[in-house]
């Protein structure tokens, strides 16, 4: 049997923006088809860990290891979805070309993009919902329409490892339906999803949680750990 490398590994990592800002100590093991949620109140460093998993932010202490590799090597092997806040109007990008930048990392910005990577676009956009007003300029979408093209741009990448932070912002009921569908179909194809949650309904769905505590982080099965922070309050 082949030995499967974890997708993700932290051993006693500890991250933040500022030295005085760091992360409790965070240790966890993924595999391929895995799903984690990061779990804690606002300013607790889901983002900052997010952003070190992406290869944005360097790691303070402990270490770090990404697809087998530094989070730097890994980030053409995995998709990153930040909290999108503006989109500029000076480039009038329609929803189709934010999709299509999933293939700007191997092609660079001026090469052309492959039929089959058109291809690859269109199932994307269809199974987000999104296909009906990817042409559009993005600045002329709703929160909810832009959420589910950044959702296809995503899946576009067909990436190993893929970083979602509050992806589920903005989304009507119908754009979590496709959202919880698309995440199934990615872990199915043996991607490891991580994503920054407030909804403890979304984390005790997942494999596991990381909660990230002011004093310590826990990480344990999704819904044991959840359930255990009934328990807390």
């Amino acid at each position: 049997m082949s030995e499967t490398h974890p997708s993700v590994r932290a051993v006693h990592l500890h991250t933040g923006y500022e030295r005085s800002n760091v992360l409790p100590a965070v240790d966890l093991e993924l595999f391929p088809g895995h799903s984690l949620a990061l779990v804690g109140g606002n300013g607790s460093g889901k983002t900052a860990l997010l952003r070190t998993i992406a290869g944005l932010l360097a790691p303070i202490s402990g270490r770090l290891e990404v697809l087998g590799t530094t989070p730097i090597k890994a980030v053409r092997r995995l998709a990153w979805l930040g909290q999108f806040t503006t989109t500029n109007p000076l480039l009038p990008l329609r929803g189709r070309d934010v999709v299509r930048m999933a293939f700007y990392g191997e092609r660079g910005l001026w090469k052309r993009i492959t039929v089959s990577d058109e291809l690859v676009v269109d199932q994307a956009l269809e199974a987000m919902g999104a296909a009906e007003f990817a042409r559009q300029p993005i600045s002329d979408l709703s929160g909810g329409q832009r959420q589910r093209i950044y959702l296809s741009y995503v899946l576009a990448r067909r990436a190993e490892l893929v970083l979602l932070d509050e992806p589920m912002s903005n989304l009507d009921s119908g754009g979590m339906l496709k959202y919880y569908e698309a995440v199934t179909a990615l872990g199915l194809r043996g991607a490891t999803v991580i994503t920054a949650t407030h909804n403890l309904e979304d984390a005790a769905d997942c494999d596991f949680a990381l909660v990230l505590g002011a004093e310590e982080s826990r990480f344990g099965p999704g819904r044991e750990l959840v359930a255990s922070l009934g328990h807390h309050h």
